[in-house]
């Protein structure tokens, strides 16, 4: 099985290159494509769901994956130690309005759904149990807005109900989506968004051992 895996910053992605047999292999549009493994190629796409959107379709198209991974760092709604893992059941985007003409809020159209549930959700599961390291399971929104303690924070809580929040991952899965590809993520706690006065976003914390557990999930996958 051939992963694709999709991270926005450079940051996030440069504990990957160390590995030993990990590559270069072409920058197309601004993205950088590397050889982890010979059944693993990454990218850094950028952030904001643009970018994400073009690299997963690069990804799709150069490399033809078996399933794109979103892996990278979110904001928690809820009480969560920095670096706590979250293994996504589904996303959605709180950015995207059409209630104006009568639509519902969320509502995508061209594919008319709120939701992107991530695929083969049971088998994720047992891989991430295999991996021996408590996490945490939800629903991330997805927007082209850095989230903090305001009012679009909570409102975007009351409404949808999500664990997380960030700025790539439904994009990503919107596109999977389109191309019959199977898509699912792995996110890691940089930020608490109610939990402290003075905003405080972690993110060395974050990626210390995220990428170690994404590659020990994607050993342990079996789809």
């Amino acid at each position: 099985m051939k992963i694709g895996l999709i991270y926005a910053m450079t940051g996030e992605i440069e504990s990957l290159l160390t590995q030993e047999n990990a590559q270069p292999l072409q920058t197309v549009a601004g993205v950088p494509f590397y050889q982890i493994r010979e059944d693993v190629i990454a990218c850094a796409g950028g952030v904001s769901k643009v970018n994400a959107a073009m690299a997963t379709q690069l990804m799709i198209s150069l490399y033809q994956p078996d399933l794109i991974l979103n892996a990278g760092v979110a904001g928690c709604f809820e009480s969560a130690e920095i670096g706590d893992v979250v293994l996504a059941e589904a996303f959605l985007q709180h950015d995207v309005d059409t209630t104006n003409i009568g639509d519902p809020i969320g509502l995508v159209s061209t594919v008319n759904q709120i939701t992107f549930p991530t695929s083969d959700f049971d088998k994720a599961k047992a891989a991430m149990d295999k991996v021996g390291i408590p996490y945490r399971t939800g629903l991330v929104a997805t927007g082209d807005w850095f989230a903090v303690d305001c009012d679009r924070a909570h409102w975007i809580q009351d409404t949808f109900h999500p664990l997380l929040c960030e700025m790539e991952g439904c994009a990503i899965a919107q596109v999977c989506m389109r191309n019959g590809v199977k898509f699912m993520s792995i996110k890691s706690v940089s930020d608490c968004l109610f939990e402290h006065h003075d905003f405080f976003f972690n993110f060395p914390t974050a990626m210390k051992d995220l990428n170690r557990v994404v590659m020990a999930f994607i050993d342990h996958l079996e789809v």
